[in-house]
């Protein structure tokens, strides 16, 4: 069963929508369940002023992205970097064995969103890298 925090954050998403004017988007899906994810970052001086999501999937993945979002607003993007899928597992009171790969499907979305932002920045495709 899910922990009050995994129920407080399903029955109550926090930064749930899309962002009009984000500085960047990851989109992830997880090919084993169908879950995905879209992570929107708003960045100023490499602070994230604001975090929102979408999400297609069960209630772990919308309760893990629900936190996420809350974990890395105000963060530098290193500081942020350290939302890993355990950290937000955790900070959800844990999460149900079969459940896990949603803390992962929302910690590589945000990672990516940060991975395109950061290349888009040193001026390189934010897709590749390149």
């Amino acid at each position: 069963m899910y922990s009050d925090a995994v129920a407080d954050h399903l029955k109550n998403p926090r930064n749930l929508g899309e962002m009009p004017g984000a500085d960047v988007k990851g989109e992830v899906v997880n090919p084993l369940c169908g879950d995905m994810l879209t992570m929107y970052l708003k960045v100023e001086n490499d602070i994230i002023q604001d975090a929102r999501f979408l999400s297609f999937g069960c209630p772990a993945a919308i309760a893990v992205s629900s936190m996420i979002t809350e974990k890395v607003k105000g963060k530098s993007l290193e500081e942020a970097k350290k939302a890993s899928s355990q950290a937000i597992a955790e900070a959800l009171e844990g999460l149900p064995p079969d459940k896990h790969h949603c803390s992962n499907l929302g910690a590589d979305a945000f990672l990516l969103a940060i991975r395109m932002y950061e290349n888009s920045k040193a001026g390189k495709d934010p897709e590749s890298g390149s």
